[in-house]
């Protein structure tokens, strides 16, 4: 169940993110799933071994691209989210499917199975959210414990170096037949980026602000060790390219 910690907060809300979902998960992001699910498990240097026997979580799951298309391929999967709309329809997919994907209401702060996992996934941007920092680390420490020893932790999202390289300020733009009006604004010495997204639906209106964390490729990487991961890679791609001034966004793999 979700905790109640984060009661009340923004990233709690079922109906924003009920809002959002169009906008965040189009048929664009579904298409992209499996050629991503690909990159993951090259760049993990797991694709060779026996999906059964290679359990993976998917925390921050959402509604299920990826955890989906994992279980398509044969892999235990266990998705956890806090949104239960996004876990209802996963789960009504994985049943439609055939699948055996499990789906979890938790709180990615607390969730934890201890040695369970081979590989686990935390994409999307799906990180820095918390008001507290030390909230993060708890949510990285909860992933080193239910990796198995020698499990691998793939991570993506937007980096500090590439939130300075493509700032805007806003934009406008149609999409789903709703009219969105976003803005963004850097908080202190870019420790992390105000958002603020608002959606006109007919005669609904939807207005949500948060802030990102922002993470250098360099602050992540010594988070990632001071939590007991054993070794830590940085890219800016899944497909393992360097992480640049061409990068595409900050992925780590991190080895417990």
């Amino acid at each position: 169940m979700g905790d109640d910690s984060a009661r009340g907060a923004w990233f709690a809300e079922d109906e924003f993110w009920t809002a959002y979902a169009p906008l965040l998960f189009d048929a664009k992001r579904w298409a992209e799933a499996p050629a991503v699910v690909d990159a993951i498990l090259a760049l993990s240097g797991l694709a060779d071994e026996p999906p059964a026997g290679l359990p993976v979580l998917d925390l921050c799951c959402g509604p299920g691209r990826h955890a989906l298309e994992l279980s398509r391929r044969g892999y235990p999967v266990c998705g956890v989210d806090i949104t239960a709309p996004y876990l209802e329809a996963a789960r009504e997919s994985a049943q439609a499917e055939g699948l055996s994907a499990e789906f979890v209401q938790a709180d990615a702060r607390s969730f934890s199975r201890p040695g369970a996992f081979k590989l686990a996934l935390n994409l999307y941007t799906s990180f820095g959210y918390f008001d507290d920092p030390a909230d993060d680390q708890a949510m990285l420490a909860r992933l080193y414990e239910s990796l198995a020893p020698q499990g691998i932790l793939i991570m993506e999202m937007v980096g500090k170096e590439t939130a300075a390289r493509d700032f805007t300020e806003g934009e406008w733009f149609e999409r789903d037949g709703k009219l969105v009006l976003t803005e963004f604004s850097v908080q202190g010495a870019w420790e992390g980026l105000k958002n603020r997204w608002i959606i006109q639906d007919g005669a609904q209106r939807f207005d949500r602000s948060w802030v990102q964390r922002l993470y250098a490729a360099s602050e992540l990487r010594a988070l990632l060790l001071r939590t007991g991961y054993s070794q830590v890679r940085v890219y800016g791609s899944f497909e393992g390219q360097a992480y640049d001034q061409a990068a595409r966004s900050l992925v780590m793999l991190a080895v417990k």
